[in-house]
Formats: structure tokens, C-alpha cells, sequence
């Protein structure tokens, strides 16, 4: 039976349509995946998270400890609060996860982590912890709600509690502040400004209700692809996986190789890896016709096969269908997508396809 947040009641009684995904029963719409994906470009929606899961890191030598378990360098956070995206790595290089970790304060670190990873990522956390005396705290009591689009700060300030609501409207892109267990991070995975909120779980479905009475109109997980599609983000699973490198993922800027003498996991392979050049390259694709784009599409140069689609899909703000692909490092710029036995012409374009409510490529 999959499982279920604690806003599953909620969900039904507003009338979501409801589907398993990776072992969770989640809302894919509420009446209109299309009209969900506008509001959040346009206005503000929000997103039932709290199958992600939040995890509490203590101790004395906590920034250490992150600087031998992320491909990115803990190093940047300096100022309390701030946040830092980064992949987690095994030593043959391929990504065990994505997650974004916040510094709060020299003994404690705050990461989020997927949904469908969270089993074997406490795991390895765990193991590679126990030589640093850090404690790995996985908090199953807090629940999260993501609150994105150009309104979404607007609207979630008039419900926030009190004395979180001042703090929160001053923060500056990742960045968090916290009051109590309510824990507030200017973040998001959908290309728009916004909040990611964390809270007791108990106390998520009154939060749930009382945006939706301020006008933040809720989402399923259809909406979500959607606008993280076109924000050029990556799917675990989809993306990426341990089968692949960010280096082979579009995720370069996420891997810090200086200072040269840091030895975080995967850092030999990832050297390894680019002094043998040749790497595929991950890029962005644009139908120049009708059609649909998805993940696992073959892509042609000619009649050669260069690689596959990771992702695809119709874009509701470019009203065309684009795609994400890793494709061979000499692939030209003239490519061909297998559609259901149809070659179909694809244009390579620089990613995001939209960010901040506005297309960043030309059609």
C-alpha cells in the first residue's frame, strides 16, 4: 500500500485527483494540470512536499563531515541560514541524490532530500558520518509545503506565523529563516520566486487550507514536472541517477574542485572522467513541430544514434513540446527524435526554456 502525508485527507476533501507515485498516493491535479502550471507563473500555487524528507546533522565537525560527503563545497555558507545545492556521490562518481543543505549554525546543518531516495540516502549519510561524531537525524515529524510563483511571498506572508512573517519577507534567495519548528527557506523547483515551508506535521493541514483561503492555488505533481521541466531542472531518477555524473547531467556548476585538496566522495572519478574527455553532453531540446517529447526518445545525428531524451514534455508557457537529452559529445545541431517510428526535426537550445515567468528561448 503506498504511503500517504499527512495532507492526503486534505487533498480528497479539495477535491484532487489522486495517483500513486513512487510509492506514495499523491495529487497529480485538482480539475486542470494546465490551469495549475499558469497560476504558478502568473500568480501563486503550492505543493504538498512532505514526502521529502528534512534531515537534522549535529555536531562539532558538521561542515567537515559535508565537505567529504557533497560534490559542492560547504565552504560557501558563511552567513547563518544560507543554502547551497549540491549532489551526493558515490565513489565511482554516480549521483546517489541531489539535495540542498542549509547552514544554520557551525552544529547544525539542515539537508532536504527526495522522497524516493530517502531510505538509502540516511543510510550512506549514516555510514559516511559515524568517523566525524555527526549526529544524522532524519525529522519524519515535519511536514512541507512549497509556495511558488511571482504572489507566492505576498500571499504566504498574511498567514505565516507572527514572528516568522517579518523574517521571511527579508530573505534573499536561498537563504531560510526559522522560528520554533517552522522553518522557512526562500527556495523552490518550479523557475519562480517563492518559499519551501517546513512545519510540525500536525499542523500542515490548517497551514494547507489557510493559503488556500489567501489565494495560493493548489497543485498536484502534473503542474510540477511541468514548470520544473521548463526551468531546466533535473529529475532524480529521470535526469539523473548513479549511473551517471553530474558531469554527465548538466550539473558541472554544482561540483566544486577547488580547493584542489578537499577529497569529497567521487572526486578521483569526476577527475578521471574529465581528463578523458569525450564526456555526452546534456542539453535542451525544442520540437520545431507538433508532437510530443518523453523521457527515453532516441535521438538521432543523421542516421546515427546520439543519445536519449530524460525528460520531455508540452510546455504550457511555450505552448511547445521540449526536452532534456544527453546526448554524444560530437552530436551536431541538426537532430532527429524517434517519435513512435517518426523522425522528428529538434532544435538544441541553451537552458532554462522559461524562468521568472517569461520564455528565455526564441521559438
Amino acid at each position: 500500500m503506498d504511503k500517504k502525508t499527512v495532507l492526503n485527507e486534505t487533498h480528497r476533501d479539495m477535491g484532487a485527483r489522486m495517483v500513486s507515485f513512487g510509492g506514495w498516493d499523491m495529487p497529480v491535479n485538482y480539475g486542470s494540470q494546465i490551469e495549475e502550471h499558469h497560476a504558478v507563473r502568473h500568480d501563486a500555487g503550492m505543493f504538498d512536499v512532505c514526502h521529502m524528507t528534512v534531515v537534522d546533522l549535529r555536531g562539532a565537525r558538521t561542515r567537515e563531515f559535508l565537505q567529504h560527503l557533497l560534490a559542492n563545497d560547504v565552504g560557501k555558507l558563511q552567513n547563518p541560514g544560507k543554502a547551497l545545492y549540491s549532489c551526493m556521490l558515490r565513489e565511482d562518481g554516480g549521483v546517489i541524490d541531489d539535495l540542498i543543505v542549509y547552514f544554520l549554525s557551525e552544529n547544525w546543518f539542515r539537508m532536504v532530500v527526495n522522497a524516493a531516495t530517502t531510505e538509502k540516502d540516511v543510510a550512506w549519510i549514516e555510514a559516511q558520518a559515524k568517523p566525524y561524531e555527526v549526529s544524522v537525524e532524519p525529522r519524519f515529524d515535519l511536514g512541507m509545503i512549497a509556495v511558488q510563483g511571482p504572489k507566492a511571498r505576498e500571499k504566504a506572508k498574511t498567514v505565516l506565523p507572527g514572528d516568522l512573517a517579518a523574517s521571511a519577507m527579508d530573505l534573499k534567495p536561498f537563504s531560510a529563516a526559522y522560528a520554533g519548528e517552522w522553518f522557512v527557506g526562500r527556495t523552490g523547483y518550479t523557475g519562480e520566486d517563492g518559499f519551501e515551508v517546513m512545519m510540525p506535521e500536525s499542523e500542515a493541514p490548517a497551514f494547507w487550507r489557510a493559503l488556500a483561503d489567501a489565494g495560493v492555488a493548489p497543485c498536484g505533481l502534473g503542474a510540477r514536472d511541468t514548470l520544473r521541466l521548463e526551468a531546466g531542472m533535473n529529475l532524480y531518477g529521470s535526469d539523473m541517477d548513479e549511473t551517471q555524473s553530474p558531469l554527465t547531467s548538466g550539473l558541472a556548476w554544482t561540483v566544486a574542485l577547488e580547493p584542489q585538496d578537499r577529497a569529497f566522495n567521487g572526486r578521483s572519478a569526476l577527475e578521471r572522467q574529465r581528463a578523458g574527455g569525450d564526456l555526452p553532453k546534456f542539453v535542451g531540446l525544442l520540437l520545431e513541430g507538433k508532437g510530443v517529447l518523453r523521457g527515453h526518445q532516441k535521438v538521432f545525428d543523421g542516421d546515427r544514434e546520439v543519445g536519449e531524451l530524460t525528460s520531455g514534455g508540452f510546455s504550457p508557457t511555450l505552448e511547445r513540446s521540449i526536452a532534456m537529452a544527453r546526448v554524444a559529445a560530437d552530436a551536431g545541431e541538426q537532430l532527429t527524435v524517434d517519435v513512435r517510428g517518426k523522425r522528428l526535426t529538434v532544435r538544441r537550445v541553451k537552458m532554462p526554456f522559461v524562468r521568472n515567468g517569461k520564455a528565455c528561448i526564441a521559438l
